[in-house]
């Protein structure tokens, strides 16, 4: 009876809903079908019909239902038709067969949508403003933002700003005064940037097919990146897409389908490619295109084996270094370091109050890079510029001086390290016959012997932390060089020197480890999302146990590795090391390509269009998209740019601020765990669908639905939810749900985390390893099996302690890494006469200080403007090349001049900016820019787009690893005096050529 009177109540809200619900009149006349019921244990039914608009409903079995709805019993009916959902429960009777659906896909997606919207019926979500305006929340990759909307448009985007109702401040007492930072979150400038790229001209719109692909004839792979375009239906899209995955999967067997996403895509839980991209894709069967850790290189693959973290990719502890810092620090290190321009990652302009607040202190700054960046322009300090590539040689002289001086923590060393005497051996030429010393230093690195020796002395005689990397303790910069290994495992060597963990000693730049609450639980991005996958994100672990859902495993077991997958398509093959965090000696285990039993890739999913911006040597990637053993190509973005034009089928991706979805501000999670440790204050956002897709993009997630119903899997993808159940389901399962209400965090879009309690807060970093107690830290790593002794006691290395010469790297056997840290000169920088003959400048490509990667860089947005980003000149906007006076001077370029910068892999325009502020024999530009934009052939031409990566070497910085190395560059540059032909010319001539 019970169970009669829920579906007649269904039955009953539905026309009660057409009768007095407009958006619901519309949403009823979308569809004819006929819904049914039914109890199988007591024949309970029920059917609801929708016809032309009218809903009707009468019980019993209706003769010829479109949609079927079966439950084993009144009990799981009951349970599964609550308004209270219990998804533990809806999961285990989908797994054990208690609940049954059966109908076209098109249909049972349609229905489940229209129960969703059925619960969500009067849900009021953004706070509605004076003058018809709506406030409502986003979140981005450079910080959490209030979006205003009238009429339908976005107005303005502003960063976050806290009111009385959000909670506590930290404060930090240091030698006198009181620090705390504003109550606000600040945002990088790509996200004050968004508006503009929301409503750019560069917007990708609708779905698009290749004008001479022909999925039943001729496919033309040659003509990919010349070739126009023609719009086609969004059902015609997911039929050949849908069928050319059934071709591959029939006619080629398994991993015939290859699934590339970007390292980066537009903020959420659940529309991040590690979310609902590896659920479609695990429900598919894949060949996984293998990413290398490639902001974290030299950390990974170098300096894991010293002090273990591969669970956060060989970058350090991240607790409690501002509050020591301030208190008991004399000088920082800088060492190929700009949080400034980097922002860390994700965060913002979080860590600058806390730098200025050091400066106000009066500490000592040294900063150690080949640019004078904008970290050492603002703060002042001792810059110290080294050729690139040649750190490591700089750090082991330093180290020649602490020792000859005596100028290290001896007690640290003897009792927390293993390995010292024979690193004193090669660092004072005892196993070699070369001492170390700063006179060799210089020869190799320009830097004067003096000044190595009196950086040397006076960090041995003041406590010092080392800001390595953008974050602090790792993470880009001189990690990704030839040389990147050798300098990431000197960083934490002379750290283990200097006992690192005692007061006032660590590393850090004052990016990471504000005094936050690390309890709070809320998933990261690379905790899986709604992915249900297994296998390379921290899903299983650690996010199913509180927000259940169904977990997915993929078929295929073959992998490619992503520096490599141009090779892997033109030339068959390809191999590669793992990117795996579990254990250290993970990564010494190779993966070839194809696998046993595996078929090679003929169809290439690409999720965003960054591939040319990003990757080493990409002028190669054009010759694989070219080739005709890739006879299909999917591009799924936001904009029309990059390689998105050497697809054969565009689907359109609409932006963040088009979609629902929820996520913590900087927070990764997984192999990035407690990123938001960069962050002054913990920042989750309901991240509110602000306007409607433009134009016919969809989000990430419904264009997964809409290949899936195509596939019969959209049940399984869906579990009936829509974006907005995702985000309730996570809200529900987080700790934010013990905080805030969901009608609430509907409305107000955010929700500050309470700050730790003073005497709560967590230690600084490593303090527990000084002290040699048991760690205290809350981090889930390494895994138990890597303790040496009892669990929690010692580092993950195989002695427990911190090793000078690894163990792991005395197994390896990798020449390139041999256990004791050899310098050894790069493969394409100082020592390399000949090619440095022809081209005689080493080329440096940052992370661009404006955009994020490719993230906010051409597409007509406003970051174009800024002059230090792009440069306008003759009409067009050329990416920013920085040059010595003396290197411009020897070839007659000045400011403002279009420079060519050229090797034998390519040839790239820029706009020349002369400066004192770069060494000389060294020029430096951005990597990641979003255009490519030949102007002739492509792959055969220059480019005017900035992409600088066509100049770069994709060979690994070590044999044993999969490691790129993108500043070990060298290039000529000379001023171009010839016309720059527009992108349509360029286009013509292309095609005509061809």
């Amino acid at each position: 009876m019970k169970i009669g009177i829920l579906m007649l109540g269904l039955a009953q809200a539905l026309r009660l809903l057409r009768l007095t619900n407009a958006t619901f009149r519309e949403r009823f006349r979308e569809k004819n079908l006929v819904v049914q019921f039914k109890v199988l244990d007591c024949g309970t039914a029920r059917s609801i019909t929708f016809h032309d608009g009218r809903v009707s409903s009468r019980a019993g079995v209706h003769p010829a239902p479109d949609v079927v709805l079966s439950f084993k019993n009144a009990r799981v009916a009951a349970k599964l038709m609550s308004l209270k959902p219990d998804h533990r429960f809806n999961i285990d009777a989908m797994k054990n067969f208690t609940i049954g659906l059966d109908g076209p896909d098109e249909l049972t997606v349609w229905f489940a949508e229209t129960l969703s919207m059925v619960k969500a019926f009067g849900w009021r979500f953004g706070t509605r403003l004076k003058g018809g305006v709506t406030r409502y929340t986003g979140n981005t990759n450079g910080g959490p933002v209030f979006v205003y909307v009238k009429g339908g448009r976005i107005v303005r985007i502003t960063p976050i700003e806290f009111d009385a109702e959000d909670g506590e401040t930290w404060k930090i007492r240091a030698r006198g005064k009181s620090f705390s930072p504003p109550r606000m979150a600040t945002v990088s400038p790509h996200t004050l940037a968004s508006k503009s790229l929301v409503y750019s001209k560069d917007r990708l719109l609708y779905p698009m097919k290749r004008v001479d692909f022909d999925p039943h004839g001729e496919r033309n792979p040659q003509n990919r990146g010349i070739s126009g375009y023609e719009r086609i239906s969004w059902d015609e899209a997911a039929e050949i897409i849908a069928g050319e995955i059934r071709r591959v999967k029939r006619d080629y067997g398994p991993g015939a389908l290859a699934f590339s996403h970007s390292a980066h895509q537009s903020w959420g839980n659940v529309n991040y490619h590690l979310s609902s991209g590896f659920r479609f894709f695990n429900l598919v069967g894949f060949t996984k295109v293998h990413s290398n850790p490639s902001s974290w290189e030299g950390w990974y693959w170098g300096a894991t084996h010293h002090w273990g973290h591969t669970m956060r990719l060989g970058n350090g502890e991240v607790f409690g270094q501002v509050e020591d810092c301030l208190q008991n620090s004399e000088m920082i290190v800088f060492w190929s370091s700009d949080p400034e321009a980097c922002n860390g990652v994700y965060a913002g302009f979080e860590g600058t109050v806390r730098r200025q607040w050091a400066k106000d202190l009066g500490m000592t700054f040294v900063h150690i890079d080949p640019y004078h960046n904008e970290t050492a322009a603002w703060l002042g300090g001792k810059w110290i510029a080294p050729r690139p590539g040649t750190d490591p040689a700089l750090a082991q002289a330093i180290c020649h001086v602490w020792i000859s001086e005596g100028l290290y923590d001896k007690w640290y060393v003897e009792n927390r390290t293993t390995g010292f005497d024979e690193w004193a051996d090669h660092v004072m030429g005892r196993s070699d016959g070369v001492p170390k010393t700063p006179e060799w230093a210089e020869a190799e690195t320009e830097v004067p012997a003096r000044d190595i020796r009196a950086l040397a002395r006076e960090w041995g005689r003041k406590k010092t932390y080392l800001g390595a990397g953008a974050f602090g303790n790792g993470f880009g910069g001189a990690c990704r060089t030839a040389t990147g290994a050798q300098w990431a495992r000197m960083m934490v060597i002379l750290m283990a020197m200097q006992g690192y963990g005692r007061p006032g000693v660590n590393m850090g730049n004052l990016q990471s480890g504000a005094p936050i609450d690390f309890n709070f639980w809320f998933p990261g991005y690379a905790e899986g999302g709604i992915s249900g996958d297994l296998q390379f994100t921290a899903d299983g672990p650690i996010t199913y146990q509180r927000i259940p859902h169904i977990m997915t495993m993929n078929n295929v077991r073959q992998q490619i590795p992503r520096i490599n997958f141009p090779e892997a398509i033109t030339e068959g093959q390809a191999s590669g090391y793992p990117t795996d965090v579990a254990a250290i000696n993970s990564q010494f285990v190779p993966y070839r390509y194809p696998s046993p039993g595996h078929s090679p890739v003929r169809m290439m999913y690409k999720f965003g269009a960054s591939q040319f911006g990003t990757m080493n040597n990409s002028n190669r990637w054009i010759r694989a998209y070219q080739s005709p053993n890739l006879e299909f190509v999917v591009n799924q973005s936001i904009w029309n740019e990059g390689e998105v034009k050497f697809a054969d089928l565009i689907l359109p991706a609409c932006t963040t601020f088009e979609r629902w979805d929820i996520g913590e501000w900087g927070s990764g999670g997984g192999y990035a765990p407690q990123y938001y440790t960069q962050n002054n204050h913990r920042v989750v956002v309901l991240q509110h669908k602000c306007i409607e897709p433009l134009g016919e993009s969809k989000s990430d997630y419904q264009i997964y639905v809409e290949i899936a119903k195509k596939l019969g899997l959209s049940a399984l993808f869906t579990e009936g939810m829509t974006e907005l159940d995702w985000c309730q389901r996570i809200w529900e399962g987080s700790d934010l749900s013990q905080h805030i209400s969901w009608k609430k965090l509907l409305k107000r879009g955010y929700f500050v985390v309470p700050t730790e309690k003073e005497h709560l807060r967590v230690e600084t970093a490593y303090r527990w390893y000084y002290e040699g107690r048991r760690k205290t830290v809350p981090e889930l790593q390494p895994l138990p099996a890597d303790y040496s002794e009892k669990f929690l006691e010692g580092l993950q290395p195989q002695s427990g302690k911190f090793e000078f010469v690894p163990e792991s790297l005395k197994k390896a056997g990798d020449p390139d890494r041999p256990p004791v840290n050899v310098y050894m000169p790069s493969w394409e920088g100082t020592k390399s006469h000949d090619l440095l003959a022809k081209y005689p400048l080493q080329l440096l490509s940052a992370h661009p200080r404006y955009s994020f990667h490719s993230q906010a860089d051409g597409k007509d947005g406003i970051i174009n403007d800024i002059e230090w980003h792009r440069r306008e000149i003759d009409g067009y906007r050329y990416l920013i090349c920085y040059v010595n006076p003396a290197d411009a001077a020897d070839r007659g370029i000045r400011t403002d001049d279009i420079i060519r910068l050229h090797n034998d892999r390519g040839e790239v325009l820029f706009a020349a900016y002369v400066t004192e502020r770069i060494r000389r024999g060294v020029i430096r530009t951005y990597e990641s820019s979003a255009l490519y934009e030949p102007i002739g052939r492509p792959g055969h031409s220059p480019d005017r787009g900035g992409c600088v990566n066509l100049l770069t070497n994709h060979r690994s910085q070590i044999r044993g690893g999969s490691s790129m190395a993108p500043n070990a560059c060298l290039v000529e540059m000379e001023r171009w005096r010839e016309p720059v032909a527009t992108a349509p010319v360029a286009a013509e001539m292309a095609m005509a050529e061809a």
